[in-house]
Order: structure tokens, then sequence, then C-alpha cells
């Protein structure tokens, strides 16, 4: 495991950098997950082998520091990333987003621009967040409440629905980090990530799984031009429930962008 301490702030965030001679790939995980936890399994298959694999801890979460201070919106997520990527001196990489990771993603994404080979998303927040996911959840509570009584109570019922997991990785985050980041999602980007997705000019990869479909947005993004990969045999939690799959959709988005 690597470290790299962020300039303005001294926060570390921790990081797998795996070697490969093609494109650089950065994985952003979602709420409740750590690059370092979700990303081994899925960066060890055949698809992804020659790519250098950066699977980073996002403040808040995994190994990463968990400083009370730091604002954890998704832009200022993006932000420290950005300073990161730059000191990684990478040239053209492709960027991997994962649930609200992918929003994290896409903003990442509208800052670099010039040096972004494509992105691919799986089951991104594109939009705020509704009623029903995770993050609404968290975000409707006070948030002394959630800090004092809430978080332990979602990592408890996870982990007693059978969501083992997630429960696992969720309840070593900060809950204060959970809960700014899901009132970031219930706020919407501006401008929205959907949009900044619409705009961007690379290639780009919208992947499902197949226990989430029907999803209205499978054929709507398809209509804008962004190629749609499915993983067979999981839902959202991709990573877990179908890691060889999610790497087999992954190595197709990048094969069908060259």
């Amino acid at each position: 495991m690597k470290e790299y301490t962020i300039q303005n702030t001294g926060n570390t965030i921790r990081y797998h950098d795996l070697p490969g001679k093609d494109l650089p790939i950065l994985f952003i995980h979602g709420l409740g997950c750590a690059g370092t936890f979700d990303y081994p399994e899925v960066a060890a298959q055949k698809p992804l082998l020659d790519h250098r694999r950066i699977l980073v801890d996002l403040l808040g979460a995994g190994y990463s520091d968990k400083p009370d201070d730091f604002a954890y919106t998704v832009e200022a997520h993006a932000e420290y990333l950005l300073e990161f990527i730059n000191s990684l001196k990478i040239g053209p990489f492709l960027l991997f987003g994962h649930s609200l990771g992918g929003a994290v993603a896409l903003a990442v994404a509208d800052q670099c621009r010039d040096r972004l080979h494509q992105i691919i998303l799986s089951e991104s927040n594109l939009d705020p967040s509704s009623k029903g996911s995770t993050s609404k959840y968290i975000a409707d509570f006070e948030m002394r409440d959630f800090i004092d009584r809430g978080f332990e109570k979602l990592v408890k019922e996870s982990r007693e629905d059978g969501n083992r997991i997630w429960s696992a990785s969720q309840s070593v985050w900060l809950p204060k980090a959970a809960y700014l980041i899901s009132k970031s999602a219930a706020a919407g980007g501006n401008p929205s990530w959907r949009d900044i997705l619409y705009s961007l000019k690379c290639p780009r990869t919208f992947i499902f799984g197949e226990k989430s479909l029907p999803d209205a947005d499978e054929q709507i993004l398809a209509e804008h031009g962004i190629q749609i990969e499915i993983v067979k045999q999981a839902g959202h939690s991709m990573a877990w429930e179908n890691p060889k799959g999610l790497a087999f959709a992954v190595g197709n988005a990048i094969h069908s962008a060259k």
C-alpha cells in the first residue's frame, strides 16, 4: 500500500498502485466502500492485467485518514483527487467510478478533460439522490442524530439483512464522512453529473448489474452515445457479486474505445 499527503490539509490518502504498461485506470469507490477493499479481485482479472491499476480509498473511508474538519462533498473529494492525479505524473488515463464514486469521477473528469482518455461508470449517481437510495436515507437524518445513532443502526441492519460485506466496509467509515457526502449526493451537482457525462468528448461507458434492470437509463444513456455494458449475475454491488464479470465489462469498454 502507498500513501499520498494532500498539500493544503496534510491529510493522507492510501492506495494500491498495481503496475502495468497500458493506460492507468483510477478506480473510485462508492458510499460505504473502499478501493483497496472493493477492487483488488477485479484488478487481478485477465482483461485488466496489462493496465496500471490505482485503487484509492477516499478520505473518511478504508485506510485513508478520517479528518473531522473536511467538507466531504463530492466536489471536495474531486479537488484532492485532481492533486493526487497530478502527483502521479501520468498522461492520458481512464477513470472508473462506482455509484456515488461515479459522481466524484465525473467531477474529476470535468476538470481534466484534456487528459481523460475514457470514463467508465458502474451504476453511477447522475442526478440528486432519490427516495430509496442509501444516500437519501442518510441525508434525511439530522447530522448529530446520524452520527450518534443512525450510522450504527445502518451498519447493524445491513449486516442483519445479509449485506455483510458492505456492512463491514461501511463500519470503518467516519460517520460524518458518510453523512456529508450523502447530503452532497442529495443536493446534486452544479452542473449536474448527468450533464457533465453528456458533455464529455472521450469514450463513455455505463455498466449495469443484470439484477438492477430494468432501468430507464439503459435506453436514455444509449441514446446519448454512451456504451452500455451489463454484468451478469450481479446487482449494484457487482465488484463483490461478480468481480470477473465486472473486469470483463471494463475490458470490453476499453477494447471498444480503441
